[in-house]
């Protein structure tokens, strides 16, 4: 993998309440590299976007991160005074959120939008910052961009609006972009043009991606290595073939198993039975024990730590916070056969 550009490590969000707090997220550790497409799976609640927004300090309030340290190219900003880390943080990443209707100014042209932190952030004049936002926008892929500069978000399609918003994420030449569920809500031609762009970028101008999804498809169109995250928790990590292939955690194998596959016809859909831990309550034992089809006795007694479960050529490329990893091959022929026997 290449130099990090991005490395967190032991990264905790903490929700206030009035009766306690909610832990929500929960020592994430990760990283992307330049150049990279990397990314977070996991189901709704999970963690996942309020990961991201903690990157950009844009947690809703009264979240707030508790511990952590986040690196950029080495340099550890977590203690820099909050001016000068949102810079440092929004030099380097730019952010695409998950409903670009709510996330264009309504009243404001989309091509002005584009323009702001040119105008605003990089000091161009208003001629300037007007000819870099029609730029990005070919470069995003909207035909006749001269004239859509002009328009406002209601007069475009949800797909065109998405591109808009990739736009603004490249306005300030940020060298990665984070995703949050990018694809929600589109159709499935749109979807896949919106990550036709991420891959161009990444491909051709060398721009990171670290992108948040619930949707494995989406994922593996897209990124090289995966996190997986289970109530708030990194529970699984390595490259996308090695965990779509043999994963190493029950919570990989059952979101796996729950993908339909459209080359067979079966009974019933395969579903991850019962809810995922209150996380407003102290966890005992493995968070997916309640959950899990091959947990024992020792599972409900101490939550396991992410650990090694994978190397190549001395580097740690795997990583399971099960305790029966080594088992993994049998929970494989048993997924297929309750697969087969559901056809």
């Amino acid at each position: 993998m290449s130099a990090p550009v991005l490395e967190v490590r032991d990264l905790h969000v903490d929700i206030p309440l009035a009766h306690g707090g909610l832990h929500a997220v929960r020592g994430v550790t990760l990283s992307v590299g330049t150049g990279e497409a990397v990314g977070l799976v996991g189901e709704s609640g999970s963690g996942k976007s309020l990961t991201l927004r903690a990157l950009l300090g844009l947690l809703p309030r009264p979240a707030r991160i508790t511990s952590g340290t986040v690196l950029i190219d080495g340099e550890d900003v977590t203690g820099l005074p909050a001016k000068r880390l949102h810079s440092r943080l929004t030099d380097t990443m730019g952010m695409i959120f998950q409903d670009s209707l709510t996330a264009l100014n309504p009243v404001m042209r989309v091509g002005e939008q584009i323009a702001e932190a040119p105008l605003r952030k990089l000091g161009k004049s208003r001629s300037e910052a007007r000819s870099i936002a029609i730029d990005l926008m070919a470069q995003v892929g909207i035909a006749d961009p001269e004239r859509r500069y002009r328009l406002y978000p209601h007069q475009l399609s949800g797909g065109m609006r998405q591109r808009i918003c990739i736009a603004i994420a490249l306005s300030t030449q940020p060298r990665l972009i984070l995703a949050d569920e990018p694809t929600t809500a589109l159709d499935v031609t749109i979807q896949a043009q919106v990550l036709g762009v991420l891959r161009r970028l990444k491909q051709d101008d060398q721009v990171s991606v670290l992108l948040v999804s619930h949707d494995l498809a989406v994922v593996s169109q897209t990124c090289s290595r995966l996190y997986v995250m289970y109530a708030g928790k990194v529970v699984e990590s390595g490259a996308l073939l090695d965990l779509v292939t043999a994963p190493k955690h029950p919570y990989t194998f059952s979101l796996l198993r729950s993908v339909p596959d459209p080359d067979h016809r079966v009974a019933r859909l395969l579903t991850i039975e019962g809810q995922p831990p209150d996380l407003s309550h102290p966890i005992s034992g493995c968070s997916f024990v309640a959950r899990c089809p091959f947990a024992v006795d020792v599972c409900r007694q101490e939550e396991p730590a992410l650990a090694v479960a994978g190397r190549a050529s001395g580097t740690v490329v795997r990583e399971s916070a099960c305790r029966r990893v080594d088992t993994a091959e049998q929970w494989t022929a048993m997924i297929s056969e309750e697969t087969v026997g559901q056809r």
